[in-house]
């Protein structure tokens, strides 16, 4: 007897943060993009506009572009994360022990449904999530009444605490515009 075919992996929508600061920071976000596209596992994906923000950590840093996804996925959060760190390199990110380093591209896996998430190189909900407004201003658009896991509260209404057009500066179109 053929044993039972494997059972498809039930849709989960999550959303990832997109920033850059070093090189052509829209093509970065533009080949992150594609390439998320081109994931199998992965559909229905719609991006924010981007906003360029003022960078933190040490300085000399140029601004960053940021923007934010949601999309249906069938990937567990593991194998998200692996594909997410693998277009980084690809995009020939170099992770350092310092923090808040210039990059190339910096992809985030900020929330995978209504999962909590603690395991070795994997938090989710992200845990600076809701203190980041460069990351709720886009994640907003396209989130805005996702419910935080462990805040209980929407994001809209954490992005709104933290809001400030000065320092979140949004350019006109959308990230998937633009791929």
């Amino acid at each position: 007897m053929d044993p039972a075919p494997a059972q498809p992996r039930p849709l989960v929508s999550a959303c990832v943060g997109l920033g850059s600061n070093l090189g052509d920071r829209a093509a970065h976000l533009v080949a992150a993009i594609a390439a998320l596209r081109a994931t199998s596992g992965i559909e229905r994906l719609e991006g924010s506009s981007v906003y360029e923000t003022d960078p933190i950590g040490p300085a000399p840093q140029g601004p960053y572009l940021n923007a934010a996804v949601r999309f249906a996925t069938s990937l567990a959060a593991d194998e998200l994360l692996a594909r997410l760190l693998a277009i980084e390199r690809d995009r020939a990110r170099r992770r350092t022990r310092e923090r808040y380093a210039p990059r190339t591209l910096d992809l985030d896996l900020l929330l995978f449904g209504d999962r909590r998430i603690e395991q070795p190189g994997l938090v989710v909900p992200h845990p600076r999530l809701h203190r980041r407004a460069f990351v709720l201003e886009p994640l907003s658009e396209i989130a805005g009444a996702w419910v935080h896991p462990v805040l209980g509260e929407t994001v809209a209404a954490l992005a709104e605490r933290l809001r400030d057009p000065a320092a979140v500066r949004r350019l006109p179109g959308t990230v998937t515009e633009a791929g």
